[in-house]
């Protein structure tokens, strides 16, 4: 299975923010577990470093941050394309618009946000984290 993790979980476990770090470090766990594949956007990558530059004040800290990031999760390019899919699209908030394009074009299986809500007109399936894990515990249960 693939996932596109949206940046409020990414960033929910990097900044240990309750209530939510849990579900969210466990989602990154099960990454490293190699449970499933796990994606990220470029956009999200940008955003991940400034809101962490913001958190640390220190740069350094911040790119180790993406490194490690991008050990865990492959890094989906957003095209042109998937922006201007965006401008039509039902979603009405257009980052969420051009994440569910790039998605859809990337063939990942969902989206994991906490955002749900935002998602309810996405052509991909979209997952809290908690949904997710019970996807993944649902799938590890079944075997191979």
């Amino acid at each position: 299975m693939r996932a596109l993790i949206d940046t409020c979980v990414i960033i929910d476990a990097l900044q240990n923010r309750d209530p939510f770090a849990k579900n969210a470090q466990a989602v990154f766990l099960a990454a490293a577990n190699n449970q499933y594949t796990g994606c990220i956007t470029a956009k999200a990558s940008t955003d991940v470093y400034y809101l962490m530059h913001r958190h640390t004040h220190d740069d350094k800290a911040s790119r180790e941050v993406l490194n490690k990031l991008f050990s865990l999760f492959d890094v989906l390019d957003t095209s042109g394309m998937d922006c201007r899919r965006a401008i039509p699209s039902p979603i009405t908030d257009f980052e969420d618009a051009v994440m569910t394009e790039t998605a859809a074009r990337s063939e990942v299986d969902c989206i994991v946000t906490r955002n749900i809500q935002d998602y309810l007109k996405s052509s991909v399936k979209v997952y809290t984290p908690e949904q997710f894990l019970n996807k993944l515990e649902e799938i590890s249960e079944q075997g191979p």
